[in-house]
Formats: structure tokens, sequence, C-alpha cells
């Protein structure tokens, strides 16, 4: 816990430890671009800068205000800083902090799955650090109310001030969902510089109301106590108004100059500020004018401790700060990508006192600095919590839905749900979340069973029987319902989707989500995705078969997102056995520690489950399942026909809800003399993996038949299952949706866009001539 009244010594010795990571995080930097040998010729980069004006804030808060299982996550250009912290603390090998921005070495942006020591957040995508922490935190308020875990651990986020330009920032803090999170704390940089510029005007007091109107307690480290020791004598009043008023860009410009130019300038005339400053001496004049909240130790630890003595909401510190804090380009306007030269470094080692050769010491262990680092490495980290152990979720070998009649996939997502609400074990660690499209996604049935997870029971003062879904909210609810935005439900998923290794309870998230939307939210599925998370994620209604909706809410691009994005597995199923299936192996991935998120692209259209028979006698539901799994099978096999035994082959390859038309279409082309096979793809992404890896598809594609042309018909871009003709060099034609489309009927549509029969008729024609 932070120490309000703390110590001289302990003030020393602190400001000895960021001294020493100042300097680490410079030649960390340094070394990169200037030492290490660079055969690219490119410039390696970094952020000295930037990552200067965080020292004081991270040093002081891992030496004097984080807990045992806090979780942070550092600004991105930070990274140097925590790097050099980690180390002083034992976590980090010295062998990595010459490997900063290396292959294998340290990565340019905290990451949870590559750095060594470990950050507990992936950072680097502006604005979504800031927000991770914040879905993190409630998943776990939802572990604590579900599983007796106590909420004890608390999240913080390291944000730039330039952050906050993000939307997906502002985003979160509107969402009623993240509105009581005691245990959520952001500390703003505010250096008040972005990349190109020193940020005009003072924005600072609007972003304070906007939080504070939010529901956010707004606290500020803004002057150190110099400053305030100054402000505090007769007429400082006139010194704190001239700094409060002065613009961003005249104070950058004010402490870079020497004392006795600054002085005239400051003072402005003014007599009285004049006889005040008179009894701080030239040499110090630049050191004082700069001494903000973010730069000392005393102000940060008493506004750590303010930060803990109100509950039940997120706060967020204003910390003022310098960028490039205690180098020679402090304040500078473009210092974003400056690097110091080598001769600057040379005069910061003997500014610091470093010896030569002894560069990248740690602190000396019977120092005043090493003593207080020894002791924040043992209470943080030198007795390991005694780990839980990992519980058994049992995933029943098969999940039964209705399987006859005219079905759609969508439908059948919500009647699985509503069946795993009836399996103990495997109930519990199901959350559903969905950015206020529940009924619509049928998620209604799941939500009537569990209930709206929220802290404390609330009141329903809806009592129409008539109602579709019971708005139940209570601790015990296993929904989180969002406002209208796809990236918290996305940074939702990702965050609960890892709640086993910051929390040590696992859960399995589902998210549903319009599927034209999921690109308004893929930055943060990206996200997920690389910060390792497990998650389930149901984009439906999907393509233009959602005919009537028009343009706007008809996707095509999403299913090769499903293919391209790394640790996803993607599934696109027509049938109601199929979703089934392929909902419990995203489930078994979620529990497998190997496994990955998951993406199943559904559609509202009902399709006659009769279809699916044919391939069910031929294969048996054992082989069917077996090669569902795998990613496709025959639906048709031209080999079950023998009445044109001589005649030209076709293959119609097809994934999702356009079936029935490569049904219709081979039965068409088989009267008319050609033999057909058509195969549906349940799962691209794993037959175009299978190919990538070399491995067999002589089940779908045999070596006696691999010369015969193809044709893919797909309610997406064309080009997401173009590559199977370069699987085998077969010519192959691609049917799919390339422009944008518009409202009307499904069958207009369909012939608009030559997904209909005929027109697959006419293109397999084609080819065989």
């Amino acid at each position: 816990m932070p120490r309000t009244e703390p110590t001289p010594a302990l003030i020393s010795a602190t400001e000895e430890v960021q001294k020493r990571v100042l300097w680490l995080a410079t030649l960390m930097i340094h070394h990169a671009n200037h030492v290490r040998p660079n055969h690219d010729g490119v410039k390696v980069g970094g952020h000295q800068a930037s990552s200067a004006s965080m020292v004081t804030i991270l040093t002081t808060l891992y030496l004097h205000y984080l807990r045992p299982g806090d979780r942070v996550a550092v600004k991105p250009h930070a990274s140097p800083v925590y790097h050099a912290l980690q180390y002083l603390l034992g976590r980090l090998d010295a062998r990595y902090l010459t490997q900063l921005r290396a292959f294998g070495g340290l990565q340019a942006y905290p990451s949870r799955t590559k750095d060594p020591d470990s950050p507990d957040f992936s950072t680097g995508s502006v604005g979504l650090g800031a927000v991770a922490p914040a879905f993190a935190a409630l998943s776990a308020h939802y572990v604590a109310a579900h599983f007796g875990r106590p909420a004890t651990q608390r999240f913080i986020a390291l944000v730039g001030d330039a952050e906050l330009d993000e939307g997906n920032v502002w985003e979160a803090v509107l969402d009623p969902a993240l509105g009581e999170l005691d245990n959520l704390l952001w500390i703003v940089d505010l250096n008040r510089q972005s990349l190109d510029r020193v940020v005009p005007g003072i924005r600072a007091a609007h972003l304070k109301r906007l939080f504070a109107d939010s529901g956010w307690r707004v606290l500020e480290a803004k002057y150190g106590c110099r400053l305030q020791t100054l402000f505090a004598q007769p007429d400082g009043d006139l010194l704190r108004t001239r700094i409060d008023e002065m613009s961003n860009e005249e104070y950058q410009a004010l402490i870079r100059l020497p004392g006795a130019e600054l002085r005239p300038r400051l003072t402005n005339g003014d007599k009285r500020l004049a006889r005040l400053l008179d009894q701080v001496p030239d040499a110090e004049l630049p050191a004082t004018l700069a001494n903000l909240g973010g730069h000392d130790v005393t102000e940060l630890l008493k506004t750590f401790a303010a930060a803990d003595a109100e509950p039940r909401r997120p706060t967020i510190i204003f910390a003022y700060t310098i960028k490039g804090w205690g180098l020679p380009i402090a304040g500078h306007p473009l210092n974003h990508s400056m690097l110091l030269s080598p001769e600057q470094i040379e005069t910061l080692r003997e500014q610091f006192g470093i010896p030569p050769g002894h560069e990248w010491d740690r602190l000396p262990p019977d120092s005043p600095g090493g003593r207080l680092c020894a002791e924040v490495a043992h209470r943080l980290y030198g007795v390991p919590p005694q780990p839980k152990p990992t519980p058994t979720i049992p995933l029943p070998d098969e999940i039964t839905v209705p399987t006859s009649g005219m079905i759609s996939t969508q439908d059948t997502f919500g009647r699985f749900l509503v069946r795993i609400a009836d399996l103990p074990g495997l109930r519990e660690r199901i959350v559903t979340a969905s950015p206020d499209v529940s009924v619509s996604t049928n998620l209604a049935g799941w939500i009537n069973k569990t209930g709206v997870f929220a802290r404390r029971e609330e009141p329903d003062f809806e009592t129409e029987a008539y109602r579709i879904l019971r708005w139940r909210r209570w601790p015990g609810g296993q929904h989180i319902e969002l406002g209208i935005s796809e990236m918290n439900l996305f940074m939702l998923l990702g965050m609960f989707g890892l709640a086993h290794d910051l929390i040590g309870e696992p859960l399995i998230p589902i998210g549903t989500v319009y599927d034209p939307f999921v690109c308004r939210g893929l930055d943060a599925f990206i996200y997920g995705l690389y910060s390792g998370a497990r998650f389930i994620v149901v984009g439906t209604p999907s393509g233009i078969t959602l005919a009537p909706e028009g343009g706007a809410h008809q996707s095509s691009v999403t299913a090769s997102l499903g293919i391209e994005l790394p640790q996803l597995t993607s599934f696109e199923p027509c049938f109601a056995l199929e979703t089934a299936w392929l909902l419990r192996e995203a489930i078994r991935l979620c529990i497998d520690p190997q496994g990955s998120a998951s993406y199943l692209r559904l559609s509202t259209r009902p399709i006659d489950q009769n279809l699916l028979q044919p391939a069910l006698d031929r294969l048996g539901a054992t082989e069917l399942h077996r090669q569902v799994l795998l990613g496709g099978y025959r639906l048709i096999d031209r080999n079950d026909y023998q009445d044109h035994p001589d005649a030209p082959i076709v293959h119609i390859v097809t994934s999702g809800v356009l079936v029935p038309e490569a049904v219709a279409a081979a039965h068409y082309l088989r009267r008319e003399g050609v033999a057909v096979n058509v195969i549906n793809l349940t799962s691209a992404r794993r037959i175009y993996e299978r190919w990538r890896r070399g491995n067999d598809l002589s089940w779908l594609f045999p070596p006696n038949e691999r010369t015969a042309p193809i044709v893919t018909v797909h309610d997406a871009a064309s080009h997401a299952l173009a590559w199977l003709g370069s699987v085998y060099g077969t010519p192959l034609r691609a049917h799919g949706v390339d422009r944008f489309g518009q409202s009307g009927s499904r069958d207009d549509l369909y012939r608009a866009f030559h997904l209909d029969p005929l027109s697959i008729v006419e293109t397999a024609f084609d080819l065989i001539d």
C-alpha cells in the first residue's frame, strides 16, 4: 500500500531507483539503434521521450502501490521503463536488455504472449490497452459473484493522454456495464504532446469533466512539492495562475530555456511575481517550473492513497508530466521520435554517476535503492500464491438439438444454449454478451434461464406475461448486456477469455453480434486474439441472405477474416446437426489450454434438414461428425449415381446457407448428363490450414477427380474460397458477393449476385466446355 507520509529516506531511495530506471530505459533504446549491429539499414526506433515521462509514475506505482495479484496495462511507448523495472526487481535476465526490438527479444510494445517478463496485458494498439483492464476488472467481479473468489485484485491502466482521443475509450467509459468498478484505476500520463506536436489548448479540464459526468472519481497530480511550497507563500497564487493559464506550447518552450532567459518571460513584468521568484536561483528555475506532480514521488504517493479512499467507482488520475523528463530532449515539440546521440548518452552516464563498464548493472544490493527493490520484489513476487487446481469442466460427447424440418443455424444456436443451461458443471462457466442484440441473435432462451449479471439484485418492473425476454438482473446472472458497441463486445470477450490467466477461474465467453458489424469491432477482436484469449464469437445473421435489410446489414468480407486472422478457428455450418457439433467443438477449444478462439458465421435462413440425409446415410453419423470437424465433407457424391458413369465431372464447393442452391444446381446438371460432387465446407479455415501444411484432402478430392473443374458458391466475398483452385491446379470459377448489396427478396439478390442454381449451372457448363 502507498505510504501517505513518506520519509525523506524512502523518497531518496525511490528517486535512486527511478534514476536507474530512466538510465536503463534510455540505454536500451540507444543500444538497439546505435550499438547493436543493424544490417537492415532501417531505424530500429523506440521512444526515449515517451518512456521518460512515465518513469516516476511506474516506479512509484510498482515500489509503493501495487499488491500481489494487481494487474497493470503499461502505456505502449513506456515498455522500456517496464522492462527496466522488471530487471531491477529480478524478474528479467540482463541479456534481454540489449535485445529490445530484436527477434526473440523484448517486443516493441508490451506483449503478454511474447515478452519474457510476461506483462499482464498486451498494449500497442492505442486505446485498447486502456480499456482492457476495465473489462478485466468486470470479469473479476463476475468471478467473485459466481465462484466466491474475492475481488481483491486491482486493475490499472497507464494511459498516454493522446490515447484519450480514441473512440473506443469513450465507448467503454459510457457503457453502464463498467459503471461501478471499484477495482479499476486509470493513470493518464498528461504530457500534452502527441506524435507530431504539442497539443494546443488546455483540454485537461474538459477531459476531467467528461469523466466526472460519467461517474468516475477524478484525481490529479498536477504540481510537485517545490511548486506547491511557492504557491503557499504570499503572492504564490500569482505563480499558480500564471502556470495554469499559459498554453501548452508556451509552457513547453519556457522549461527549455536557461534560467536567466526564463525569468523575465515567466514574470512578464509582474513585480510581485518577480519578488516571489527571487528566492529561486537562475540555475534552479527551469527545474522548479518543471516540477510537475507526475514526477514528484511525494505527490504521487498522496494521490495513490486517495485513489483507494472511496469505493464503488472507477478512478482516474491525471498525472501532469513532461515528455522527455530528465533527458536533454525534454519538452522538445518534436521529441517523440528523437534519439539521444552517443555523445548525449555519455554525458547522461556521467551525470548519473555510472562507472564505465557498469552501464547495465542493477543497483548495489546494499544501497538504499537496491534494498528497496529487494523488499518490493519479495512483497510482490517472493511468495507465490497457492495455485488453485484448474477445475475440470465436463463437456458431454453430444449436446442434442432438434435436427428435422426447416431450421436455421441461428435458431439452433439458441436451442443449443438452452440445452447447456441444463448441464451442471458446464453451464456455470458460460457467460454470454451482446451489444444490445440479445433477442435478435436468439439469446432470449438462455437469458430467461440464467438472467443478466448485475452486482446487486435489481427489481424487474415489467410483469407482462407475453414478454419474450425475462430481464432478471442479479449477481448470479450469466449474460452481460452492453450498449451498441462492438468494440466493447470484443474487449469483454477477450478479457473474460483470459480470466483463468488474470484471475484464476476459467470462463467460456460467448458473444453475439450482427455479422456485418464484426468489422466495427475488428481492432478489439484482433487484440483479444493477439493476447491469447479463448472465446466464441457468433456472427449472425450474415451475408446478403439477410435480403430485405439492405446493403448496410449484409456482410461479405467476414468469411475471409475467419480464414485469415491468426489464432482463430472459424466455422460456417448449414445444418442444425453441424451447428451443434461445431458449437461443442468451439467450447472444447475454449477449455483446451492449447485451444483457440472460435468464430461461427450463422444465418436466419431456414434450411430443409432433409438435404443432409444422403450424406448421413452414406457416411454414418460417426464419420460425418469426424469430417465436419475436419472442415468439410461430400454432401452429394457423384459415385452415388451410376446412370452417367462416363459423364464429365464438376465439383460444386459451398459453405453455409447456399447449400440448397448448390444441391439444386447439382440435380439440374445430373439431369443434363454431368456428374457432380457437392462439397460442403463447414470450416474453410481448417481445410485451408490442412492444405498449407501439406496434409491430405483426398476425402474431398480423390486422386482420380483432381483435374475436374470447381465452381465455388459462397454468400461472402468470392475470393474466400477461390484458393481451392490452387490446391491441385484445377480450373475454378468463384461465385460470391463482391459488390455492396441492397434491399430485395432473397431470390432476387441471389440472381443479382449469380448465386442462384441457374447461374451455377451455366458456369459449370462453361468450365466443362
